[in-house]
């Protein structure tokens, strides 16, 4: 079948409808991506990139699910900044899966009837129970016609097994790259921070914000003292993520971002930042509303 991380040309131009893109961390699914991008621009289609690694974002900030349209080979030089954005909260994929497989179905459908290539860039959470569901569910609501799974050995037979049983998509295993070594958890933490301030270009804005506009609604009684620098979605009115936003509360609440136009509600993650590392911790949602963390 040959390899397309390793650049099967026939197999990669080959490529069409909804490609979806599974497998561990440091596999190569990114490189593969961006060679799908780019032999479809070199053969003139506009293609549709969808990136659900919410840690390790290539397109847009983490704690998002992004979108970016390629239209020719130009449009690669900025292929970071997010053309749309589904706003998750999390960094983990073991957390708030409903979310992310929403947003990438979302995401999927606003570009079907536009785009000629859409592809899906996916976490390397693939093991176990939450990475079986994650993927399974991904695929199920977005329907892609092919699932490219990079393996090493057979390590996503398990999951593999799982899709061609349950799902129509035509599922093709390929080796996983053995270029590059594998990033260590420092330097990953290093590479989300700088995607973090990149999205919190300046000059800030600070906004005071009333209680009345987070989703979800803030608990009778709340101490609004315990959202300081948590992340936040900004939302429009017709629920798009505009970016993100930091809250601080010193005597009233505000918000940080770097703009506010549209701005109409903000939509609670779990994660904290600290503004001057943009290095961050999780939060359970849940304890935080109800004073329990």
């Amino acid at each position: 079948m040959g390899d397309p991380v390793l650049g099967d040309s026939e197999l990669l131009s080959s490529a069409e409808g909804v490609v979806m893109i599974i497998g561990a961390p440091d596999s190569g699914k990114t490189t593969l991506a961006r060679m799908l991008v780019d032999t479809a621009l070199q053969g003139g289609r506009t293609v549709a990139y969808i990136d659900s690694d919410l840690a390790c974002t290539t397109v847009g900030p983490p704690t998002c699910v992004g979108l970016k349209w390629l239209r020719s080979p130009a449009d690669v030089k900025d292929f970071t900044r997010a053309d749309d954005l589904r706003f998750v909260g999390s960094i983990r994929p073991d957390r708030f899966i409903l979310q992310q497989v929403a947003g990438v179905a979302s995401l999927v459908e606003t570009v079907r009837a536009e785009a000629d290539l859409i592809v899906i860039d996916t976490s390397g959470a693939v093991a176990g129970v939450v990475g079986q569901r994650l993927k399974y569910h991904k695929a199920e609501l977005v329907r892609p016609d092919t699932v490219w799974a990079v393996q090493r050995g057979g390590e996503l037979e398990p999951l593999v097994g799982l899709l061609r049983r349950f799902l129509s998509a035509n599922v093709v295993t390929v080796p996983a790259s053995r270029a590059g070594l594998p990033m260590s958890p420092e330097e990953r933490m290093d590479m989300r921070a700088a995607r973090f301030a990149a999205a919190f270009p300046a000059p800030l804005q600070r906004w005071r914000v009333l209680p009345t506009v987070f989703a979800p609604s803030l608990p009778a009684g709340f101490d609004l003292v315990r959202l300081h620098r948590m992340i936040v979605g900004v939302h429009d009115r017709q629920g798009r993520c505009l970016g993100l936003g930091m809250l601080e509360y010193e005597d009233v609440l505000r918000v940080i971002t770097s703009g506010n136009q549209g701005m109409a509600g903000l939509q609670i993650g779990s994660v904290r930042i600290d503004p001057e590392t943009f290095r961050t911790t999780s939060v359970r949602l849940d304890e935080l509303m109800f004073g329990l963390g």
